[in-house]
C-alpha cells in the first residue's frame, strides 16, 4: 500500500470514529452535546431529514463561505469530511445497537464520555493523515485570519454562537456541552501526536527501503 493511499485509509478510519462517536453522544443528548451538534439536533426536531443530513448541509455552508472568504482553507479533504460524517453518524444510528439513555445518570454520563473520546480520537487521527482540514475548521482558521483573533478565541466565539442559535431552536443545551472542548481537545491532541508519530515512522521505514547503500 502507497504512502498516499495509506494516508486516506488513516483519514476514513478517523471520520468512522468520530461519526461513531457523535452517534453515541446523540443517544444520550440529554446531558447536553457539543454545539454543532445542538444545532443539528436542532434542526432536525424543526425540520425533519436526519441528524447527519443536517450535518452535511451545515458543512457545505460552511465550505461555501469559505470559498468565497478565503478559499485556500478548502482542499479534497474539507469536502470529502463534509459529506462522509453525516452519513457516517446516521448509519451508526440507524443500526440501532448503541446505548441508549438509562435510567441512571451516572450510565448515561459514562455513556456520553465514551462518546466523547471516542469523538476526539477520531478527530486527532484524521487530522494527522493530513488530508485537509474539516468544513468548520477551516471556517474558524478563516474568521481567524480576518478577524486577527487567535485561532482559540475564533474557535469559541463562532461555537458560542453556534451554541445560541441551537438553543434558541430548543438544540440540546446541558452541563456536558461545557464541559465537551475540555474533554475533547486533550483527547485529540494525544492521538494527533500518537498517528503523525506512527505516520512519519512508517514513511521513514519506506525512505530507508529505497536508500541505496554506498
Amino acid at each position: 500500500m502507497s504512502l498516499r493511499l495509506l494516508r486516506y485509509f488513516i483519514f476514513f478510519l478517523g471520520l468512522t470514529f468520530f461519526g461513531l462517536g457523535n452517534a453515541i453522544a446523540v443517544n444520550v443528548q440529554s446531558l447536553g452535546l457539543h454545539p454543532w451538534e445542538v444545532l443539528n439536533v436542532a434542526l432536525f426536531e424543526w425540520f425533519g431529514f436526519t441528524i447527519g443530513t443536517w450535518s452535511v448541509m451545515c458543512g457545505l455552508v460552511l465550505v461555501l463561505i469559505v470559498f468565497v472568504v478565503d478559499r485556500k482553507y478548502i482542499n479534497i479533504g474539507t469536502f470529502l469530511n463534509a459529506l462522509s460524517i453525516g452519513p457516517i453518524m446516521d448509519f451508526f444510528l440507524h443500526l440501532n445497537i448503541l446505548p441508549h439513555e438509562t435510567k441512571h445518570w451516572w450510565l448515561n454520563i459514562l455513556i456520553l464520555l465514551t462518546g466523547i473520546i471516542i469523538t476526539g480520537i477520531g478527530g486527532g487521527i484524521y487530522v494527522a493523515a493530513g488530508i485537509g482540514a474539516g468544513p468548520r475548521d477551516g471556517f474558524m482558521l478563516s474568521v481567524s485570519e480576518k478577524t486577527g483573533l487567535s485561532v482559540s478565541w475564533a474557535r469559541i466565539v463562532v461555537e458560542s454562537l453556534i451554541l445560541i442559535i441551537g438553543f434558541i431552536l430548543g438544540g440540546p443545551v446541558f452541563i456536558m456541552t461545557f464541559a465537551y472542548t475540555f474533554i475533547q481537545s486533550p483527547v485529540f491532541q494525544f492521538s494527533m501526536k500518537l498517528m503523525r508519530s506512527f505516520i512519519a515512522s512508517l514513511e521513514q521505514k519506506r525512505k530507508g527501503q529505497f536508500e541505496v547503500p554506498l
